[in-house]
């Protein structure tokens, strides 16, 4: 099955990147072989950043992230939304990458279930 998630809101201040991001991952515990694509546009792009610090005891959406990769998940960025944030190729973690939207309607057309937050 392959599993695809928008996510735009801001990495931190609401919940909704935190919450696409625990859900991608119980899914990908439950169901291994699943593909799961993790799309990040709009201020969600700053999630992808690579060095993030939070609090003690506050989620980190990086380590979040590199959990998904680690699964055999992709971790996509809108290109155009991370021009418009300043925010370049090298500043991502490892295992994410620019994409597009050529890129992000190929993986919906491929997609069996899109969940967007």
């Amino acid at each position: 099955m392959q599993i695809l998630f928008i996510l735009n809101d801001p990495p931190y201040g609401t919940e909704r990147v935190y919450n696409g991001l625990r859900l991608a991952q119980a899914l990908l515990k439950t169901d291994p072989q699943a593909g799961v694509t993790v799309f990040l546009m709009a201020d969600a792009v700053v999630a992808g950043k690579a060095g993030q610090k939070t609090p003690d005891g506050f989620y980190n959406l990086e380590r979040m992230l590199k959990r998904v990769v680690a699964a055999h998940g992709k971790v996509l960025l809108c290109g155009t939304c991370m021009d418009a944030r300043g925010l370049d190729d090298a500043a991502l973690m490892p295992g994410a990458r620019r994409s597009t939207m050529d890129e992000l309607a190929a993986a919906t057309l491929e997609a069996d279930k899109v969940f967007v937050f």
